[in-house]
């Protein structure tokens, strides 16, 4: 008697012993709009303006940093599939308490009203793809300029920084298959993460920044050293040229 037809699977067999993981794709669209929805808003601050506001603002780092270690450490916790369902939570939330630093240290700073939505940006993910930023963020010797953003120059960068996060929280969601040590890992990023964005907040503070005038943007807010000597070079090899004319006559 013959035996009957098996159905084929539409997927090899292999692929059902492999654990559940996120699809890039959809994974960094979700990430990107969140950091689009997360920085329209600037957090209050109850803050009030220090006589040693560099003092104050490292303890207000280091204290942000051990939130976020915590809590990225406690979202990390569930093993296995559920670890994966706190990823993009885990990044919020510590968004959050970083936000939050930022828009204390600017207070502390007396600065607080200056904050917008272009220096959020640039203090939450400077450090993760300063790339981003090249044309929209210009450093003059210790102050930074900044060029107004519309929606759509926002949206790219946010593209830019979740692609990055989305690539570096598949490799975090692998150590969630250990929940101990993966939430150890988790915590342990988070804490320098923060601190990476207490370095920038503070570093700009200590400087100067402003944003640029929409009418003068593209004649002072992107000046590009190399255009000046492209520029003499042309004019240098004319007056050559004018020169050398009456000897080859």
């Amino acid at each position: 008697m013959a035996e009957p037809i098996k159905p084929k699977s539409s997927q090899p067999a292999s692929s059902k012993q492999l654990p559940a993981v996120i699809d890039p794709s959809g994974s960094n669209n979700r990430v990107t709009q969140a950091i689009l929805d997360f920085v329209s808003h600037i957090p209050a601050s109850k803050i009030g303006n220090s006589t040693h506001p560099e003092t104050e603002a490292r303890r207000l780092a280091s204290r942000a940093a051990q939130r976020a270690a915590l809590t990225a450490g406690s979202l990390a916790l569930p093993p296995g599939p559920l670890g994966w369902l706190t990823v993009l939570p885990e990044l919020i939330a510590i968004w959050k308490i970083q936000a939050q630093m930022v828009s204390d240290i600017a207070a502390a700073y007396g600065k607080h009203p200056e904050l917008g939505r272009e220096q959020m940006l640039w203090c939450l993910f400077r450090h993760t793809t300063a790339q981003a930023f090249r044309d929209v963020v210009v450093r003059m010797g210790d102050r930074l300029l900044f060029r107004r953003m519309s929606y759509s120059v926002v949206e790219r960068i946010a593209k830019q920084i979740g692609i990055k996060i989305t690539r570096r929280a598949v490799g975090e969601g692998m150590s969630r298959w250990l929940p101990m040590i993966g939430a150890l890992g988790v915590g342990a990023y988070a804490y320098y993460d923060t601190g990476q964005v207490a370095a920038t907040t503070i570093a700009m503070m200590n400087g100067e920044f402003e944003m640029a005038e929409a009418d003068a943007q593209e004649a002072t807010a992107i000046p590009s050293p190399r255009k000046p000597s492209a520029m003499r070079r042309v004019i240098d090899k004319a007056t050559t040229r004018k020169r050398g004319k009456p000897h080859a006559e």
